[in-house]
């Protein structure tokens, strides 16, 4: 069954007609919309991060605010946030945008938030092999706001430390501080 057939299918079991009007394209539409939501599946992140030397650099690096959607695999409804993600360097570094293409491979596919998060960072350990990584989601989820508890306004955070993070309080408490929001 194609995905077009399985909405038409959705469509009836719901009470709609798929043959009216504005339902016709509609399809087409969720097919050619699951194709750009799921698209973490069709994309290889262990290949994502390209390295360079640290020359030298050896401080904590920080990307906040990375604005992500994804889809709860348990309702297949959506939630979204902003991740923080940091790591401190060993010998490699990557470039700072292929932090946010990251959390975007992992966050389109059907997840859940405490995954998503330990994705980022095994990647990241894997990948770079830096002294430490700390990584921190947070995220609005439609499953809690618009059916089940009705909590439109609970925030869920996850966060996963790794290395150096995870043995030295401070060094977390210093990515806290540099990912408050002002």
């Amino acid at each position: 069954m194609t995905t077009e057939e399985a909405i038409r299918a959705i469509l009836k079991n719901i009470g709609e007609d798929p043959d009216r009007e504005g339902l016709l394209e509609t399809p087409k539409r969720v097919a050619k919309a699951h194709s750009e939501l799921f698209s973490g599946y069709t994309v290889d992140a262990s290949k994502l991060l390209k390295t360079f030397t640290n020359e030298g650099y050896d401080e904590m690096i920080v990307v906040k605010d990375i604005e992500y959607y994804s889809n709860c695999e348990h309702h297949m409804l959506p939630f979204f946030g902003k991740a923080h993600v940091a790591y401190i360097p060993d010998k490699k570094i990557t470039g700072l945008s292929k932090l946010p293409r990251l959390v975007e491979v992992f966050a389109r596919r059907l997840q859940n938030q405490e995954r998503l998060t330990v994705q980022v960072a095994n990647t990241l350990m894997e990948s770079l092999s830096p002294i430490g990584v700390a990584v921190q989601f947070s995220g609005l989820h439609m499953c809690m706001c618009s059916r089940g508890v009705g909590q439109s306004k609970s925030e869920t955070i996850s966060t996963c430390f790794k290395g150096k993070f995870k043995e030295d309080p401070s060094l977390r408490a210093d990515f806290f501080n540099q990912i408050k929001t002002s």
